[in-house]
């Protein structure tokens, strides 16, 4: 088989680069290591920013988006015992994010690439790419028994933290930076209403929590705990129970509780691997660099890659120019790193770690103290939480 581009991963980043190619007729095909049932069946994050809403649109498929999703002006830092609410559209001159699950997204751009008939490969075994650093790349897979070859121009690997892509470079290659943190997430979704019309961040003694939802009807809930607890320790009771103790008594009083239908206990990392582009392979998402959740930032980076990537291409073949994808790495990287500089942010203003003494807990104090009574404090994270421009 030949393709013009070869897709490695079919999440949010490999569907919305394919798609946003094959509208340009740019071929492409898209290989993933899984099913189309499991890709639909993970739950991921649910905060858009306005780019990724508009690569949505770009891409034909931001109807049910705009129907379902729910726009947020705005959300809650609660601390203290207290909400103090960020005023998104107001501090950043009207911007806005979009609430709408990731699993919706995958969704709407699975169905729109199977009514065009643009060729997905589900369950491709040992997907592997070659050659990318010479002009005649390809990707081989194993698919029913059988061994294939796609032969493409350029590779964009879009299979996550622990795909083939950046593991298929050469050590010497790349650079890789890491931030591990003491302390995970355990996460619920229960089909109950959300405490609040906007998220609630709380910083509390207790631990860091988060609410947030998925419509209005499904909610999102997040309490920090330690790294070697257990799903099985954690009953819904005890989940309700601990997330109530860290919010202020408003919310506590108003939540909904009821039978949760996904738990899971997720890591906290920052990661960053250096550069993005090796020959005619280009890592996109988290191939290249993992965010803490607490900024929102780990969906919305890759469709900034996705962007930079697909702009170059574009200039690629529309204009036989190369200085798109020349630059893709250096104008990705830059983008990121002020992402993971928020996320990092976000995450030591927001959470209890182990080994915070009291010197350390004064400053964390002082630092929300200060945003919350500075307008210019509170700009910058506004216009950050929104999205820095493309």
């Amino acid at each position: 088989m030949r393709t013009k581009v070869a897709v490695i991963g079919s999440g949010p980043s490999g569907l919305l680069l394919g798609q946003l190619l094959a509208d340009a007729g740019i071929d492409n095909v898209i290989l993933d290591r899984t099913s189309r049932a499991h890709i639909l069946g993970r739950v991921r994050a649910g905060v858009l920013e306005e780019g990724t809403v508009g690569l949505m649109d770009r891409a034909g498929v931001g109807a049910r988006m705009h129907a379902e999703g729910l726009p947020h002006d705005g959300f809650s830092l609660a601390f203290d015992g207290r909400d103090h609410r960020i005023d998104l559209f107001g501090l950043t001159g009207g911007k806005r994010v979009m609430v709408y699950g990731q699993t919706e997204l995958t969704r709407d751009l699975i169905e729109r690439r199977e009514r065009d008939g643009t060729p997905t490969v589900y369950e491709a075994a040992n997907v592997t790419p070659h050659a990318f650093d010479g002009s005649s790349p390809h990707v081989t897979y194993e698919k029913d028994g059988a061994a294939h070859r796609i032969d493409c121009d350029f590779i964009a690997g879009c299979d996550g933290f622990h795909g083939a892509s950046r593991k298929a470079v050469p050590n010497a290659a790349i650079r890789r930076f890491e931030k591990v943190y003491p302390f995970g997430w355990l996460g619920i979704l229960a089909d109950v209403p959300p405490v609040s019309h906007e998220l609630v961040y709380a910083n509390h003694p207790r631990g860091f929590a988060l609410c947030s939802m998925r419509s209005e009807t499904r909610s999102r809930y997040y309490v920090q705990c330690a790294l070697d607890e257990t799903i099985e320790a954690w009953s819904d009771d005890r989940f309700w129970d601990e997330i109530r103790r860290r919010l202020p008594a408003h919310h506590a009083e108003a939540m909904v509780t009821g039978p949760s239908f996904e738990k899971s206990i997720a890591p906290l990392r920052s990661f960053v691997a250096e550069p993005m582009r090796f020959g005619r392979l280009f890592l996109v998402g988290d191939a290249a660099h993992i965010v803490p959740p607490t900024g929102a930032k780990g969906l919305n980076l890759a469709a900034s890659d996705v962007h930079y990537l697909f702009e170059g291409l574009l200039e690629h073949y529309q204009d036989r120019s190369n200085g798109g994808i020349d630059a893709y790495s250096a104008r990705a990287l830059a983008r990121v790193w002020k992402a993971v500089r928020f996320s990092w942010w976000m995450t030591t203003m927001l959470h209890r770690f182990p080994d915070t003494g009291d010197f350390d807990q004064k400053i964390q104090e002082a630092e929300l103290d200060y945003l919350t009574h500075s307008r210019a404090a509170e700009t910058a994270l506004a216009e950050n939480y929104v999205g820095l421009p493309y």
